[in-house]
């Protein structure tokens, strides 16, 4: 069976995460649990990570785990025991099903939880039981920095830190969905594809990579409508003068919402859309409707182009 990377040996028998702290995440057996465990409890709050090779959810736990306790500065330790090869204290604790994981403090297992948690999880469970928080991740706060500049428009700081957050871990979703969104924000789409791409099958996706799917088929539809401002509010002109004599013309409508996209213009191509719903809603296999969603999941939940138009779609649809 193949190795995974936090059960993966180095020659001197630790996993790759043990030889960058030994102290912070290791491997323990029956015979170092005391020490391991049982000892060091009694200065830090230990992690007890019982998994195996075969189990699915213990490979997605335990690199979080890793994670938080290297993030702790020293203040916890995570000990992982394959309850495969070392069984006895896994049968002493009554362990049923794994992964498993006990919080072990002055020598005594305090607290404990069964299955995967999402990491905001796990952080709440370890906080609790160490008494204090842990430090903020520098990685989050970069990505909150970043998130922060795309909010403002401020496309090349943005560039400059998901790039940063890139180049330390080139498969975080959300650093490459971020960088695609301010490639998708200079016009270079095949750049935005090209990072998009990084990323095969993002398990948890990222609310800026989804955006930056979602943008980077904006794009493609668009990109017929010219690269330029001028050539953009050209197309506006000459679509609006069309709908001015057929107001009925859905697909001229619908041309209009990409129009005001790629020219920036957020509202109205929500509007747009939703005239076009408003009219007539089974256009095409209700092709507005759809259309508008693929804008929400652009611009994001939390835009108030967004919360907007989803309010006046439910009004639309359910009035």
């Amino acid at each position: 069976m193949d190795e995974t990377p936090e059960t993966q040996q180095n020659p001197s028998g630790m996993s790759a995460v043990d030889s960058q702290s030994t102290d912070s995440v290791v491997e323990t057996t029956t015979q170092s649990f005391m020490v391991d465990v049982i000892e060091a409890s009694q200065h830090m709050l230990v992690l007890l990570d019982f998994w195996a090779p075969w189990c699915g959810p213990c490979k997605q736990l335990t690199p979080l785990l890793e994670k938080l306790a290297m993030q702790s500065n020293g203040a916890v330790r995570l000990a992982k025991m394959n309850i495969d090869e070392h069984p006895q204290v896994a049968q002493q604790l009554q362990v049923q099903s794994i992964p498993a994981v006990f919080a072990f403090k002055n020598g005594q297992p305090v607290d404990g939880f069964a299955g995967a948690l999402p990491e905001s999880q796990l952080k709440a469970f370890i906080e609790k039981n160490l008494g204090e928080g842990l430090a903020p991740d520098p990685i989050e706060e970069m990505l909150a920095a970043g998130k922060a500049a795309l909010e403002q428009d401020d496309f090349t700081n943005a560039m400059q830190i998901f790039g940063a957050i890139a180049q330390q871990d080139n498969t975080n979703t959300a650093a490459l969905g971020g960088l695609a969104q301010c490639y998708l924000a200079s016009g270079n789409i095949d750049a935005a594809e090209q990072t998009l791409a990084m990323i095969e099958d993002p398990t948890t996706p990222d609310p800026l990579y989804s955006a930056a799917i979602a943008g980077l088929e904006l794009a493609k539809k668009s990109a017929s409508l010219g690269d330029t401002d001028d050539q953009k509010e050209s197309a506006i002109d000459t679509l609006l003068a069309t709908l001015g004599g057929n107001a009925d013309d859905h697909q001229s409508r619908y041309d209009l919402a990409l129009a005001y996209h790629a020219a920036g213009q957020k509202e109205n191509a929500i509007d747009a859309l939703l005239e076009i719903i408003q009219r007539n809603r089974q256009w095409e296999d209700d092709a507005a409707r759809k259309q508008l969603l693929e804008l929400f999941e652009a611009y994001g939940p939390t835009d108030e182009v967004t919360v907007e138009g989803r309010r006046k779609l439910s009004s639309l649809l359910f009035s």
